[in-house]
């Protein structure tokens, strides 16, 4: 059993050696391959780079050899390295192999017919793009194995250079995983032409070789092609953040001196001109008078500069309080049904002394032909009159000194422009980001846009006058809304109250007066569908259902005036 066992070993040993023998015998390449590839490359100091590649086949070569070219490739900051490849030139011995050179896609198919060749294929082609600009000096980077149909038993080559250079490097491999190449030397005294060494290589592999050259020995002629992203529409670079930067403090500038000049009211000293006040009259009673011509929604419009839905409702209010005309509030049909109210014009008013914008509206809420408008059907009728009232307000406005021209005029001009600039904005924005890398410079215009539409909304300023009237308006509404309730001459409570009320509306605190009214109704217990001049009610109602009723009043009025 032991001889056996010896003899098996000497047989098995033999063969064992002789296999780990032809292991390590080169690959042989198959008929067809490029047994080697032996590539002469000359830079020229222009940056042009000429390349000539001569192979030689494993026995017959194959009926077509394609070779790609890249013309494009990616490198950091989304950009591209473009390659431009010409004079592609293909031959065997003397004879022209006429090389179809087609675009296909990032690269350049050489397409050459060796069907029936003997002998070693000679192709050659130039390339501008090839030289980078770098801190250091100009770098030569090229790929001079690439896209090959067959696989290379064995790579030479040599870079023939204008001079001297730094450094020397060389990868190979799949495209996407390169490594060292087997050698590479070159730029010593013995050796100076920069040499390389390679293979085996498959189809499509690469060798990629790097020359770094000092500053100026080579001209530099890399083509940059940056991709659009959105990073580089907007970059924040030096000089796109200095420019955005600048364009923000200057527009800022400019926006904040246009809104001073024309936006901030006229200071006008410290002057004061009380528009109505609360003049004592006995021991804790003080009786409320109006000491100007100013009406309740002249107040609302000069206090916000614009003439809003409680200053036209505030008026009606007012034209009721001053005896133009009488609210009734109707019974209502249901338990269910919304409360109505109708307006009935007063004979006994002497309307020569209404505003033209009072008596328009007086004319459109209750007319003088007598035809019945209720609050529920009131928004049909005074549609027109509406737009017309809100008109006479704003020249109001301006006949009362308040403002040299009319608010909502000058707005609407500065909003026109205002909106015509953000546009422009966004448009130049839109070609910045699209065309350049400069994209943050729009966004600095789209923001100066904006802040044009704000400064737009405060325009105009107040004159001297409408400043001093505004400062007369803030001690009023300060009164209004502090100001004890119970200081009404006795026995005139509602009369006092309801001079006040107009105001009140608009100026904040019309709860707390509503609520001094139905403190001072002297008989608690008795309906009081009549104890005000200005409003009636059904004869069930009480003066302590009025906070309510003219809640509801308010309310519905508006809505009814102002929906479209």
């Amino acid at each position: 059993m032991i001889a056996k066992r010896a003899r098996r070993a000497r047989l098995l040993i033999p063969l064992a050696l002789l296999a780990w023998f032809v292991a390590l015998l080169p690959a042989q390449a198959a008929p067809g391959d490029v047994a080697t590839m032996d590539v002469q490359a000359r830079l020229e100091p222009s940056g042009l780079l000429n390349v000539e590649q001569t192979l030689t086949f494993d026995g017959s070569p194959p009926a077509e050899l394609t070779q790609r070219i890249a013309t494009r490739e990616s490198t950091v900051g989304d950009a591209d390295y473009v390659y431009t490849i010409s004079d592609v030139t293909a031959r065997a011995g003397d004879r022209d192999l006429a090389p179809r050179v087609n675009p296909v896609g990032d690269a350049v198919e050489i397409v050459v017919p060796t069907e029936g060749v003997t002998g070693p294929v000679t192709m050659s082609y130039r390339v501008a793009g090839a030289v980078q600009g770098r801190i250091d000096g100009e770098q030569l980077t090229w790929r001079m194995l690439q896209g090959l149909s067959v696989p290379v038993g064995q790579i030479t080559g040599e870079v023939r250079v204008p001079g001297l250079f730094r450094s020397l490097d060389c990868k190979a491999g799949p495209p996407n995983a390169t490594a060292s190449c087997r050698s590479f030397s070159g730029g010593t005294g013995a050796d100076p032409v920069p040499t390389f060494t390679d293979g085996p290589r498959g189809a499509g592999e690469v060798v990629t070789v790097q020359v770094l050259f000092p500053p100026g020995a080579v001209e530099v002629n890399e083509q940059l092609d940056y991709r659009w992203t959105l990073g580089r529409a907007f970059s924040a670079g030096p000089l796109q953040l200095g420019l955005a930067a600048a364009l923000l403090a200057l527009g800022g500038i400019a926006v904040y001196l246009l809104h001073r000049r024309t936006g901030v009211d006229r200071a006008g000293g410290t002057k004061v001109i009380a528009v109505a006040e609360f003049v004592p009259v006995g021991k804790g009673e003080a009786d409320f008078r109006v000491t100007s011509d100013v009406r309740p929604g002249e107040v609302g419009s000069l206090v916000d500069e614009r003439v809003d839905p409680i200053d036209v409702v505030a008026t009606v209010v007012d034209l009721a309080v001053r005896g133009h005309l009488l609210i009734t509030e109707l019974p209502a049909r249901s338990a269910y049904a919304a409360a109505d109210w109708s307006f009935t014009r007063r004979d006994d008013a002497d309307d020569d002394s209404l505003q033209p914008y009072e008596r328009r509206l007086l004319d459109a809420v209750a007319p003088a032909d007598g035809t019945e408008v209720l609050v529920s059907n009131v928004g049909s009728r005074v549609n027109d009159a509406i737009a017309e009232v809100q008109s006479e307000l704003y020249g109001e406005m301006v006949a009362n000194g308040w403002y040299e021209r009319r608010p909502d005029s000058i707005r609407n001009v500065w909003h026109r422009g205002a909106l015509i600039f953000l546009v422009g904005a966004v448009a130049l924005t839109a070609v910045l980001a699209a065309f350049t890398t400069f994209g943050l410079v729009g966004l600095a215009a789209i923001l100066l846009g904006l802040g044009l539409l704000f400064v737009a909304q405060e325009m105009p300023a107040r004159t001297p006058k409408g400043t001093a009237t505004l400062r007369g308006l803030e001690v009023l509404a300060g009164e209004l809304q502090t100001r004890p309730t119970d200081e009404a001459p006795k026995g005139k409570e509602l009369a006092t109250i309801s001079k006040l009320l107009p105001y009140a509306v608009v100026l904040g605190g019309a709860e707390r007066w509503v609520d001094a009214m139905v403190a001072a109704d002297d008989d608690p217990d008795e309906p009081d569908p009549t104890d005000l001049s200005w409003y009636h009610a059904p004869d069930t109602w009480y003066l302590r259902d009025l906070p309510d009723s003219l809640r509801n009043f308010l309310v519905s009025l508006a809505g009814q005036l102002f929906s479209r």
